[in-house]
């Protein structure tokens, strides 16, 4: 029977194997693995300097140009086995382009992709040394692994400009705060927006640094996701930052601002000592958790005779921003979670906070949005499904699905939520005649309407 390619023969490993007594014979600093890898490299580039060559050592020339072998190179390939000093052939016209080990490749495959990944979970770069000299006994210079986290830095400046979907059905919007060595050490806020897309998973829009957290720089954002091709959000789902709602419907009028129950809550208790927030909280809850607005605004009336002696700011700020705490009562008890919390934006905030918090100061604004955009794409290559009961969320809010979801003139088809009254569309034309009773419209055929005496089709705004 012959033998399959590349599978090695039982025979030779035996050979191999003869002097096996203990593992450190096979995978340690001297051992076979990394005996045999250096043999297997160099034997390699021999035989692609024959077939660049055409002919083998000491063999006539067979090439036109008369070029031969001139001697060998020395370079040290660091891995997983450690350090790895290999020789490489040369050429006298200096042709050769090695391609198992390319020209100035100093780090075996994949040893950069390990670099990074030290550095995503939140190691410094003096630790990432340390490591790869305590695991592969490999002595890498801070410069070096510096130079490898670089690398990202052009990668992270295509990501954050890329194109953006036109409809977003939820965007999450928060900041957290960390510490970056800018002259002395500042508490830098950094926004980041993670959006729902028609298909129910999560993306990260992207990640932004400032002095600190202010309505005014989430406007910026708002209008940067804007310029990058977003034309509508459904939901936006926010904390209770002054003027954050305002700075988001300045771009997206249309947008209904949801501000997170959870931080309402936890804004609530702190008004409440120790003892009694138990209780506080679970009144709390029975607002929130009611079936409708009228009965959770029945609720709060409840709250609010039994908790505003000891603690009337509570009541008094639920009642202040009532109508942006309640629009997820329009959707079915199983979606609401998902939209009166920000929970989708604090478990990477979470996430984040462990990688940074043991930091100290970022040494600059670079180093840290490295780590944030690392630890991001590992986040994110998590997120395989859509979120929990997108199936009905996505009926709810009566989204037609793929690309027909526009409309002639390329606006978002905005169809009301559930509970809220609708209007006859007004007809581009401007004919009078009376709309047909079976809008809205498929947005692919729009409406038609007797114009002048003839059919044509309008635009329905």
């Amino acid at each position: 029977m012959s033998t399959r390619k590349h599978e090695v023969p039982d025979a030779l490993l035996d050979e191999l194997l003869a002097n096996y007594q203990k593992p450190e014979d096979l995978i340690g600093e001297n051992g076979l693995l990394k005996q045999l890898t250096k043999r297997l490299v160099e034997r390699a580039l021999d035989a692609e300097m024959t077939a660049h060559l055409g002919h083998e050592r000491h063999a006539p020339v067979a090439n036109a140009s008369g070029n031969t072998r001139n001697g060998r190179s020395r370079k040290t390939l660091k891995g997983e086995f450690g350090e790895l000093p290999i020789e490489v052939p040369r050429d006298r016209e200096g042709s050769f382009e090695p391609q198992i080990v390319p020209k100035h490749q100093t780090r075996w495959t994949g040893f950069d992709d390990k670099v990074l990944s030290l550095y995503a979970r939140g190691m410094t770069v003096r630790e990432i040394q340390a490591h790869l000299q305590e695991m592969y006994g490999a002595e890498v210079s801070p410069s070096l692994i510096s130079n490898v986290t670089d690398a990202v830095v052009d990668e992270v400046k295509v990501w954050q400009s890329r194109p953006l979907d036109t409809i977003y059905p939820i965007v999450y919007l928060d900041c957290i705060h960390v510490k970056v060595r800018d002259g002395a050490v500042r508490a830098k806020a950094v926004y980041l927006a993670i959006g729902i897309t028609l298909t129910g998973e999560k993306e990260v829009l992207g990640l932004w640094l400032s002095q600190n957290e202010g309505a005014k720089f989430w406007l910026q954002v708002v209008t940067e996701l804007k310029n990058r091709g977003v034309q509508d959000i459904f939901i936006a789902c926010v904390d209770g930052l002054k003027g954050f709602p305002e700075a988001i419907e300045a771009v997206f009028p249309a947008t209904t601002v949801q501000l997170c129950i959870v931080h309402m809550v936890r804004h609530s208790l702190n008004y409440v000592s120790w003892k009694r927030r138990a209780e506080v909280a679970a009144d709390l809850k029975r607002i929130y958790t009611s079936a409708t607005v009228e009965e959770a605004e029945l609720r709060l009336g409840e709250f609010e005779a039994r908790w505003d002696t000891d603690y009337p700011p509570i009541g008094q700020s639920w009642r202040r921003h009532w109508e942006r705490l309640t629009p997820f009562f329009d959707f079915p008890p199983e979606i609401r979670k998902v939209i009166y919390t920000t929970n989708a934006i604090e478990s990477v905030n979470y996430s984040l906070r462990k990688l940074t918090r043991h930091r100290g100061a970022f040494p600059s604004d670079e180093a840290l949005v490295k780590l944030l955009y690392l630890a991001l794409r590992n986040i994110s290559k998590k997120w395989t499904m859509p979120i929990r009961d997108w199936k009905a969320a996505r009926i709810q809010f009566m989204m037609p699905p793929g690309p027909d979801r526009l409309v002639a003139d390329s606006k978002p088809l905005r169809l009301p939520l559930a509970g809220h009254a609708r209007s006859a569309p007004a007809v581009a034309c401007g004919c009078t005649s009376a709309p047909s009773p079976a809008w809205p419209v498929p947005p692919a055929r729009g409406c038609a309407m007797t114009c002048g005496g003839s059919p044509r089709p309008c635009t329905v705004r």
